[in-house]
């Protein structure tokens, strides 16, 4: 009989441990639901940066909290070193285009000048009336043109303005394609952010569910009710639950700053009003 009643003492001590584990367990569930809006991260202290001031909400999606993704591709190709670059080969190639449409111009000169003085000839020939025979026909203005056009602006040149033009061509595609690739690595990125984001809240409400399970042991190794053995054991889940969530955190932390590199803005600035 004694032994019966014992047996039921345990059990029923394990039933109340049990309650009161799930109980603690749902507590930090919903304080962990209950934090939306006001749980925020500041990434600056964990990255070593002391004047970093990167706010974020853990319990709400990032991607509500940064502007449309439309909006960050503009950006992100905007500020890209790589498209500023390729807009100067462009800008240079069109104007060597120019340059080689307009180099035809070259063969043609013109020439003004005027002359004065005492030059004169003597004319040869019949009597001038009331005139002097010295006709006086070096002075004056004199205007004239000269143009030359040698075969190979005739044949040639149209083959060199042709390639000057596929020069600039593939400039223009060539950023064409670097935008095209900056959207892809964005698209990859932003996606990342937003996974590693959800991980980051399944690992904290496992970290806390394990932070709850601890302190109970701890209270009720101090009772004598459980072994060290089991207070061992629920350490040891909480360390791996909390080595887990800095993994995640750290992983989290580190595609914000990539992703603010390459937006070339701090992400505070990337926040919706």
């Amino acid at each position: 009989m004694k032994v019966y009643f014992s047996r039921l003492s345990i059990i029923r001590y394990y039933q109340t441990s049990l309650i009161l584990l799930f109980s603690l367990f749902v507590s930090s569930i919903c304080y962990g639901q209950k934090a939306t809006g006001r749980r925020l991260m500041m990434f600056g202290q964990s990255s070593g940066l002391a004047n970093d001031t990167v706010y974020l909400d853990i319990d709400q999606d990032i991607a509500v909290q940064l502007i449309p993704f439309e909006e960050l591709v503009k950006i992100a190709i905007t500020n890209s070193p790589l498209i500023k670059y390729q807009n100067e080969v462009a800008n240079s190639l069109d104007a060597s285009y120019q340059g080689t449409k307009s180099q035809i111009l070259q063969n043609l000169g013109g020439s003004a000048n005027y002359s004065g003085g005492n030059q004169s000839i003597l004319s040869s020939g019949g009597t001038v009336t009331n005139r002097d025979p010295i006709g006086q026909i070096a002075n004056g203005y004199r205007v004239g043109v000269d143009l030359r056009v040698s075969l190979y602006d005739l044949f040639g040149r149209k083959h060199q303005i042709r390639q000057a033009y596929s020069n600039y061509r593939a400039a223009v595609i060539q950023k064409e394609t670097i935008e095209q690739q900056i959207k892809r690595e964005l698209i990859v990125l932003y996606q990342d952010m937003i996974t590693s984001q959800q991980i980051l809240k399944f690992r904290l409400i496992e970290e806390q569910a394990s932070l709850a399970a601890f302190r109970v042991a701890e209270l009720e190794v101090q009772k004598g009710k459980i072994t060290a053995e089991y207070l061992a054991s629920a350490t040891s889940r909480y360390i791996e639950t909390k080595a887990t969530t800095e993994q995640v955190k750290g992983e989290f932390l580190k595609n914000v700053h990539i992703f603010e590199t390459m937006m070339g803005l701090p992400i505070q600035r990337l926040k919706r009003n």
